[in-house]
């Protein structure tokens, strides 16, 4: 880890100022459960730290809106899952936030922070001698000729195909979220979907955020599909270990037919991955044992594999299909 400068400002507003006068080269610290991690692997070089925990004003979560639920940046991963009115209403992002990680690291692990987590690749977190256009720009992705069991099979390109490891962001992303920015020009609201780029010709750009925009919060539209909805994760182990395949799954039933759903994919794209294919193969038609395995498979449609990882392309098609009749047995209350 290489020495830095320190900055603990008094508002949001104050931290976007230190920030900006820092330049490119400074980060934001949350949680820290990632930067730590990665400063210590010199991934992450920051020439100043601007240390945003005793913004009190992002730490606050209320799920009992009646046209959105609101989280602040700073509320923390276990804070919100144990949340009751979350579980009964939206189970899919308790869940979502339940299976991450460990107890631990979900005590630190801010809401906000946990959005902009980075891949876990390990050719990304080795460094020398391994090629990595995420970490160094131009220098080749040894993942693509290498062992690649874990990696994307969606959104990838020749120049990376890193997948992104959280679960948070893809339960949201099947409910529409939105997030709240701060920058030096003011406040601005962005998609939950637009906040991530896939690696394309330039990896290293992950998300859409400036290097001093501040995440506020993260706001979910109120809907009916949260109560029918699951989180549907598989794994090498039960915790503490990152998806192979997820599946974040909201339904609405009028008896045995589909009246609206939301599917979307985790562990097996660069990006929190939208399945609206497989979700337009379903509505208006019962949810039938057929139905949720061709749901399953249009999700995981143009999947690029290599023999390391092709077999997740089934397992992926699998994991949304089960997803849905989970979510299914909830909506008919069973």
């Amino acid at each position: 880890m290489r020495p830095f400068t320190y900055m603990k400002p008094a508002t949001a507003a104050d931290a976007v100022r230190a920030i900006t006068a820092c330049g490119p080269g400074a980060r934001f610290l949350a949680g820290g459960t990632t930067l730590y991690d990665l400063m210590k692997l010199n991934v992450e070089t920051p020439a100043s730290v601007v240390d945003v925990n005793s913004l009190t004003e992002l730490n606050d979560f209320d799920t009992s809106g009646s046209s959105e639920l609101v989280f602040g940046a700073l509320a923390r991963m276990s804070d919100v899952a144990g949340d009751p009115w979350l579980q009964a209403d939206y189970p899919a992002l308790s869940e979502s936030l339940r299976s991450a990680a460990s107890p631990q690291l979900r005590n630190m692990a801010s809401l906000g922070g946990n959005l902009l987590q980075r891949t876990r690749c390990a050719y990304f977190r080795g460094g020398e001698p391994f090629a990595c256009n995420k970490r160094k720009p131009g220098s080749g992705c040894s993942a693509r000729d290498g062992l690649n069991r874990a990696h994307a099979l969606l959104g990838g390109s020749e120049m990376c195909i890193a997948v992104y490891p959280g679960d948070w962001a893809v339960a949201l992303s099947a409910f529409d979220a939105k997030v709240d920015v701060l920058g030096p020009n003011g406040q601005r609201t962005i998609t939950l979907e637009d906040l991530y780029r896939e690696p394309g010709a330039t990896p290293n750009l992950e998300t859409t955020l400036e290097f001093n925009e501040l995440i506020l919060r993260i706001r979910v539209p109120r809907t009916p599909l949260g109560r029918a909805s699951t989180y549907h994760k598989i794994r090498d182990r039960e915790s503490f270990a990152f998806a192979l395949a997820s599946a974040a799954v909201a339904l609405q039933m009028d008896g045995p037919t589909v009246r609206d759903v939301r599917i979307a994919v985790g562990g097996l794209a660069t990006r929190p991955w939208r399945a609206r294919a497989a979700e337009q193969n379903l509505v208006g038609r019962p949810l039938t044992t057929q139905a949720v395995r061709a749901a399953g498979e249009a999700a995981l449609r143009g999947a690029k594999a290599s023999d390391d990882n092709r077999f997740r392309i089934e397992l992926g098609a699998r994991t949304v299909a089960d997803a849905l009749m989970i979510a299914k047995r909830r909506a008919l209350g069973q």
